[in-house]
């Protein structure tokens, strides 16, 4: 209960009340002794009109007059003149003198807390002025043990009061907290613990439903967290089942391939001059995929292999790239330029590579198509000191900003419509794997550049 918010705002309460009552008691009490004393002057005051009115009483109704009172004796100073009207007996001699005319507040409350704090019994002097200008001023000298007890009782009586309202108030606080506040959180955790608990499940996710504004700003919050979640669980398990019927698929695939592979060892001894000159083609083409059918087998595996580094030419990588393009844009208006330094030697996974730059080929060749007009793609190689570098160059239309948000990521970074997007991603992942970078370096209605980035060396040694 004491761990709980409504448990500790409960207290909180109780103890901010009992301060604000207390902050209240001392001005109180310092109020109640300034009643008190000018009670006592006016009380003698209406003794020593009995005196006035009849010079000759006896010493007994004096003391009965002083002792009605509360005072040893009463002076009046009436027409410039100080008169000892009535007087009897001082135990002892007066202490302090306290003048209640025109006393500031600060005054009153200083008195106030010495007279509540000194045990001692004293014998004061207070002086007044007259009700209803009966005099020019009174003075009475009294003992402060009454005075100080009955500043007592008043206290005790307010503290006690006191404690009753910060109680009550605490509690009335505690249930309107707890309507308004305590309870909605409680629902919010509710929710999260049940949407925790099923996260697949759309019936937990939270509906917004609260008049205050925080809880309300939390609650739109959780929801849109919730919302996104279980989309990506979705898309995750979706992802997962696709990745199996794929790995089926490349499983079966490669066997197929590999019969096929069979067939084309036998078609390279044929002498005619144009399957001479297609063959090595094709046989390439079925070796890179049978490679890939492995490698999709990997990647279901969640394992993408590393890369084979070796030191080749890209030029012909390049010409392989661009001659399986050609054949598939037959008789479109396209051109390719292949800017490629004589004795480029890079250090790379070269069936790796060829995907990669394949890809970005391929999708290049497939926006030039899509929009229309004719174009070309220019793939350019270059080095460094410390790396090469591959660019591919299209004069299409240029990346959308959407796709641009998203361009590495798989299921979300497809340039075309229906695409997939995991050609950038699975390309990306394979030049992160040789420790380089795949990005894009410019797009624009003029076009889209990509830049393969190759670092020399293995663990940054060249």
């Amino acid at each position: 209960m004491l761990n709980s918010l409504s448990g500790r705002f409960l207290i909180l309460t109780v103890i901010f009340v009992m301060l604000a009552e207390v902050l209240i008691f001392v001005p109180s009490v310092a109020r109640y002794r300034e009643d008190y004393l000018l009670l006592r002057l006016e009380r003698a005051q209406i003794a020593s009109l009995a005196l006035l009115a009849d010079d000759m009483i006896d010493m007994d109704l004096e003391d009965e007059l002083l002792k009605n009172a509360g005072v040893y004796n009463v002076v009046l100073r009436r027409d410039e003149m100080r008169q000892l009207i009535l007087n009897s007996p001082i135990p002892e001699p007066i202490s302090d003198t306290y003048d209640m005319r025109g006393a500031t507040a600060g005054v009153l409350i200083k008195d106030a807390m010495i007279q509540l704090l000194d045990r001692s019994d004293r014998v004061i002097r207070v002086i007044g002025a007259p009700v209803q200008d009966a005099g020019l001023l009174i003075e009475v000298t009294m003992d402060t043990q009454d005075l100080r007890a009955a500043m007592i009782d008043y206290g005790l009586r307010v503290l006690a009061l006191s404690a009753v309202i910060s109680v009550v108030t605490a509690f009335l606080l505690f249930l309107a907290v707890r309507a308004i506040l305590v309870r909605p959180i409680e629902g919010v955790v509710r929710y999260m613990q049940t949407y925790a608990a099923a996260p697949e499940d759309a019936r937990s996710v939270i509906t917004p439903k609260s008049s205050v504004a925080e809880l309300r700003e939390a609650e739109e919050a959780l929801l849109t967290l919730q919302t996104e979640l279980t989309s990506a669980l979705r898309q995750k398990e979706r992802l997962a089942q696709l990745g199996g019927a794929v790995a089926k698929v490349s499983h079966d695939l490669r066997n197929i391939l590999t019969s096929a592979q069979l067939f084309t060892d036998r078609i390279e001894s044929s002498e005619d001059p144009l399957v001479a000159r297609l063959a090595p083609k094709l046989v390439n083409s079925i070796t890179r995929a049978v490679h890939l059918c492995e490698s999709t087998l990997a990647f279901g595996k969640a394992e993408e292999p590393a890369p084979t580094l070796s030191r080749f030419d890209p030029a012909e990588l390049v010409s392989d790239v661009v001659a399986s393009e050609r054949l598939a844009i037959g008789e479109y208006d396209l051109s390719f330029a292949e800017d490629m330094p004589s004795g480029l030697m890079v250090r790379a996974d070269a069936e790796q590579l060829y995907r990669v730059i394949s890809n970005l080929v391929r999708n290049a060749r497939q926006a030039i198509v899509a929009s229309g007009q004719p174009g070309e793609i220019a793939i350019s190689a270059s080095e460094a000191d410390d790396s090469w570098v591959i660019c591919v160059r299209d004069t299409g239309p240029g990346l959308p900003a959407k796709a641009q948000e998203h361009l590495f990521t798989p299921f979300q970074g497809g340039i075309r419509k229906g695409g997939t997007g995991l050609g950038l991603a699975i390309s990306a992942e394979l030049i992160r794997g040789h420790g380089g970078a795949l990005v894009l370096a410019e797009t624009g209605s003029a076009g889209t550049t990509f830049k393969i980035t190759l670092p020399k060396g293995e663990l940054g040694l060249i």
